[in-house]
Order: C-alpha cells, then sequence, then structure tokens
C-alpha cells in the first residue's frame, strides 16, 4: 500500500512538473510495431486472429515486467523494487495530462481551436461528441482510463497490472486498435471492459462521497449501474448528472447574490461544466490516495 501510494504521487507530480519529458517517455510505438509483426507472422485463421488473440500481444511484455517486478522486490530492502514500479506507473499513466487537455478547451480562443483540443480527450477522435454533455463524459472516461484504471490495476498486480491495463486499453480504443483484426480487437475491448467495471464503479462511489450522493447514486442505478453489465456507461452518466447539479447550486447561489443573467454567465465563465467535471474528477483522485494513506497508516499502527 505505501509503495502505491508514494508511486502515484511521484508519477502524478513527475507529470506536472516535466511534462515535455513524460511526453517523450510516454511513447506507445514499439507496441504498435509488435501488433504489426504478429499479424504479419500469423496472417492465417488461428488464434491470434480470435476473441483470445489478444493474450499472444500482452504476454510477453506484461510477463517481462512481473518478472522484472518479482526480481526486484526484494535487494536494497525494497528500494530497487519501489523505484521500478514508479517508472512503470509513471510510463503508464497518461499519456497526457487530463487536466492539461481540459484547460486547453476551456482557454481555446475559436470554436476551431476548442474542438481540436476537445478531440484530444477522446481516445479516438472519430467517435468524439463534441456539446458540453458529450465533453463531460469524455471527461470521466478520459479520467478512468488515463488515471483510476492504471492506479486499480497497479494496486492490484503491481507493475505489470499497470502495464497490463495501459496495453488493453490501446488495443481496446486507441490507434493501435486499429492494427488488429476483427476478433482479436473484439477480444480486448471485451478484456478492457471487464478490467474497466470494477474501476467504474470505484470511482462512482467515490464521486458519490464528493458530490451530490443523491443524483450520482439515481444515475447510477438507472444507467445499469447495479448490474454486471460491462457496457453499462453508469460513470459518464454519474459524472453528468453530479456535474449538472454542481453547476444548477452555483447558479442558484449567484441568482441569491443578485447577479443578473449578464453577470451569471461572466462569473460561471466558458464551459463551467467542464471545470466542473475536473473538479470533480481531481476530487475522486484525492479520496482514492486519502483511502490508500489511511490503509499504510493503520498498517503501521498495527
Amino acid at each position: 500500500m505505501a509503495a502505491t501510494l508514494i508511486a502515484a504521487v511521484a508519477a502524478i507530480i513527475l507529470g506536472h512538473v516535466a511534462p515535455a519529458f513524460a511526453a517523450g517517455v510516454r511513447s506507445h510505438e514499439w507496441f504498435g510495431n509488435w501488433l504489426r509483426w504478429l499479424d504479419e507472422r500469423f496472417p492465417g485463421d488461428g488464434a491470434w486472429r480470435g476473441r483470445y488473440g489478444i493474450v499472444l500481444a500482452l504476454l510477453p511484455p506484461v510477463l517481462l515486467v512481473a518478472l522484472f517486478q518479482l526480481a526486484l522486490a526484494t535487494p536494497l530492502l525494497g528500494l530497487a523494487g519501489l523505484l521500478f514500479g514508479i517508472a512503470v506507473l509513471f510510463y503508464s499513466w497518461g499519456p497526457r495530462d487530463l487536466d492539461v487537455d481540459v484547460e486547453a478547451v476551456v482557454a481555446a480562443p475559436d470554436p476551431v481551436a476548442r474542438r481540436e483540443a476537445a478531440l484530444k480527450l477522446w481516445p479516438d477522435p472519430q467517435r468524439a461528441v463534441l456539446d458540453p454533455p458529450g465533453m463531460v463524459s469524455a471527461v470521466f472516461t478520459a479520467a478512468q482510463r488515463r488515471w483510476f484504471g492504471v492506479l486499480f490495476w497497479f494496486l492490484l498486480l503491481g507493475a505489470s497490472g499497470a502495464l497490463l491495463y495501459r496495453l488493453v486499453a490501446l488495443a481496446a480504443d486507441g490507434t493501435e486498435s486499429r492494427l488488429l483484426p476483427a476478433g482479436t480487437a473484439a477480444g480486448a475491448r471485451w478484456l478492457h471492459a471487464l478490467m474497466d467495471w470494477p474501476v467504474g464503479q470505484l470511482m462512482t462511489l467515490a464521486l458519490a462521497l464528493a458530490g451530490n450522493f443523491d443524483t450520482v447514486v439515481g444515475a447510477w442505478k438507472e444507467h445499469g449501474g447495479a448490474s454486471f453489465d460491462m457496457d453499462a456507461a453508469f460513470l459518464a452518466a454519474a459524472g453528468r448528472a453530479s456535474v449538472r447539479a454542481e453547476v444548477a447550486e452555483q447558479a442558484e447561489e449567484y441568482i441569491e447574490e443578485g447577479l443578473t443573467a449578464p453577470d451569471l454567465a461572466t462569473q460561471l465563465g466558458e464551459l463551467p461544466e467542464l471545470r466542473d467535471a475536473m473538479s470533480l474528477v481531481w476530487r475522486i483522485l484525492l479520496l482514492w490516495l486519502a483511502v490508500l494513506a489511511l490503509f499504510v497508516l493503520a498498517g503501521w499502527v498495527a
């Protein structure tokens, strides 16, 4: 737990302190080249082109990281393993900082620039929805795929879990997914949905605690959160509902203070939904880290 907390904080700080370094390090071209090689190596019908073919792509890199993880667990009182975990988590995080992407959308000087910035919130720009509710959904989905999915599987499996999640996400819904045969891509999407389901549930719980509890729970139930439907978009729905409630509360407070409609628009600023969505994502992350810190303290006390 302590290693997870330290690694998560280090990954967040490094990404903000050295964004250019992070952008240079977090390259996944090797994975695309690996997928191309596999597709050329297995041209006919076979395991590679079936539902479980994605295992052939994931097993070698994840197994290699797992072996290093085990080998470095004890040297230097675990310091070597901690540094290795930080490095892999830092690599698997992102690849871009979500808050920077959101701020670029809000601060865009014109509609064309705003559209270009908004497309970066989506792993596949061709599927982007650029109205405010769609962009709010994109913020929560991007937070799940860039931050929380990596962090959750790092907590469960260590460095190998973080890399596994990142590669599965790339194969399921990134540009790398276009390099896969149809059957392999379908298997990658199924595996990604399976890995995302517990992450989405825990994010929604944290959102309910950090925001309007009744609103979030209502949206969660309405959109299939209470079932084991891996395709249910309950997190995005809960995020949209929570943001609507937050913006409505802010507007009501300003109206009670006597602000007119023009003053209200100025006070709320451009795209208040996106700002509130990013604020809620930060609250979720802080709540996750606080829970991790409590577990660490409890372990020390025990």
